[in-house]
């Protein structure tokens, strides 16, 4: 991965002023809001949360940084500096009319916050809450319908539930409703394919083919559109995406994949654009990640052409950044606006990381089945040497599970050493696909996914799993790994009080 320049490691104006407003809140000159301000701010949104380790740093943050141990002592100061703040703050925006508080409004102002003592500790964190903020790219929906600073972050202590194409266990895959749906039962990252239509727009499809999941076939119009084209070596017959315009795309209608699923919602839900899907995860009413996948970039650039020469991989990135996705793995950035790109071309990959420091998948196929672009075999690309040369570019590898640990007969075999290896080099493992239907799970499962849960996470330790039914993971998550409790106001106040008190205060 690439470091980030030097405009990524300075604060946003917009962070600075924020800074600034806590620093007059407490009666901080803002001249001596330097990084350790700054440093205080980010962890402030860790008190904020709620977890006990976020309130620790933060304390001590301010203890040892800003200097903020006077506003312990005396609670009464702290409401004062709220009142004068707010006089502060107006009178340099030049609004005298307003400077002068009518005396009843101060009194009932502050025996509001008397009242409410033991909500003094969190006053900094409002103002960094009201104050903070970044500027939206102009394509993309406006800030205040998309601002994270008030949304439920990405969780990071449990491994990440990956809706595979929405959750397609229940919806025909990769429709609006089959992501709204896995959403709503708690999927961290929903995941999608991206491919091309005839006119260069992206579209979130699977199979270069529509025959599986659309009424294709029922459509006489296009009855003359069938054709056989090499894919990956292969002759393939079909209706395929790219000899088809958006607008015709859109006209069709999506169907559930397998016929042992739930068939009532066929016919109702359209194909959707790349764009559609980003703007399905920013308009969530939490911080979802999306896990975009560069589907067969050979066969899309061979077939569909753009202006000025770009390829499916530019098309893809400037969408990307269009709506805001940059930032390395972990970052701030990236935190409010999590993407995982994936694909099992690795030259593609290769190719993206000098357009966008975003982190990147390596996804691995079946064991007989050679990369696309680079024709290397399996055991090629999952040898030491190759890890440790595709791991300059990629976060993780995605492999396909029983490849990890070879099936025979429908019984586990022995689990090789690809997950250890793959540690061994930082990178994380997410494997494909889960399933809960009988015919998908191992006997060793005794038909149960939740004991497959347990032996994928708890035995062989990956990092995360794509699964077509997001809740069934996120329930056994919830039960097994659940979120870290949140304490209420009066037990922060205790915490505080015997933290100050361990400290000599």
């Amino acid at each position: 991965m690439e470091e980030p320049g030097p405009s990524d490691q300075r604060p946003h104006a917009s962070n600075k002023n924020c800074a600034y407003d806590v620093c007059f809140s407490i009666r901080i000159h803002p001249s001596s809001c330097d990084a350790h301000a700054f440093l205080f701010l980010e962890r402030a949104k860790d008190l904020c949360a709620f977890h006990s380790q976020g309130i620790r740093e933060a304390l001590q943050i301010a203890r040892n940084k800003v200097s903020l141990l006077g506003i312990f002592r005396d609670r009464s100061h702290l409401h004062k500096a709220h009142i004068d703040a707010s006089q502060e703050r107006k009178a340099r925006e030049g609004d005298r009319s307003t400077v002068s508080f009518d005396q009843n409004r101060r009194k009932r102002a502050i025996g509001s916050l008397s009242s409410m003592a033991s909500f003094w500790h969190i006053s900094i964190i409002v103002l960094v809450l009201l104050f903070g903020g970044s500027k939206a790219h102009p394509g993309a929906p406006p800030r205040s319908q998309l601002d994270v600073n008030h949304k439920k972050a990405l969780q990071t202590f449990r491994p990440y539930n990956i809706a595979h194409r929405g959750s397609n266990g229940e919806l025909p895959e990769e429709t609006e409703a089959a992501y709204l749906r896995a959403i709503e039962e708690g999927a961290d990252f929903i995941e999608t394919d991206i491919l091309a239509s005839k006119d260069g727009h992206l579209i979130c499809f699977h199979d270069v083919t529509l025959d599986a999941t659309t009424d294709v076939a029922n459509r006489t119009k296009f009855s003359d559109r069938k054709r056989t084209y090499e894919v990956q070596g292969e002759n393939v017959t079909g209706w395929f995406v790219v000899d088809f315009t958006l607008k015709e795309l859109k006209s069709l209608r999506v169907k559930q994949r397998y016929s042992f699923r739930d068939q009532q919602y066929n016919g109702k839900y359209q194909i959707i654009t790349f764009e559609e899907y980003v703007l399905i995860a920013l308009y969530a009413n939490r911080v979802v990640g999306i896990y975009p996948e560069i589907k067969n970039p050979i066969f899309i650039n061979q077939h569909v052409k753009w202006s000025n020469g770009k390829k499916f991989e530019d098309k893809f990135v400037e969408t990307l950044l269009k709506y805001g996705y940059q930032g390395e793995y972990m970052s701030e950035h990236w935190l409010r606006q999590p993407v995982l790109i994936q694909s099992f071309a690795p030259t593609s990959l290769i190719y993206i990381s000098n357009m966008t420091n975003s982190p990147k998948v390596f996804l691995i196929d079946d064991t007989t089945i050679p990369t696309q672009d680079t024709n290397q075999s399996y055991y090629e690309i999952t040898s030491n040497a190759y890890l440790a040369f595709i791991r300059k570019y990629v976060i993780g590898i995605g492999p396909w599970k029983d490849t990890i640990v070879p099936p025979k007969d429908n019984y586990l075999g022995q689990p090789t050493d690809l997950v250890a290896r793959a540690h061994a080099l930082n990178l994380q493992v997410h494997p494909y696909t889960f399933r809960n239907e009988n015919c998908f799970l191992h006997f060793n499962f005794h038909q149960d996914p939740y004991v497959e849960y347990e032996y994928w996470l708890n035995e062989i330790g990956v990092d995360g799993l794509f699964t077509d039914f997001t809740g069934s993971l996120h329930m056994y998550q919830e039960w097994t790994t659940p979120y870290p409790k949140k304490k209420n106001a009066e037990a922060l106040l205790h915490e505080i009080a015997n933290m100050l008190k361990d400290d000599g205060y």
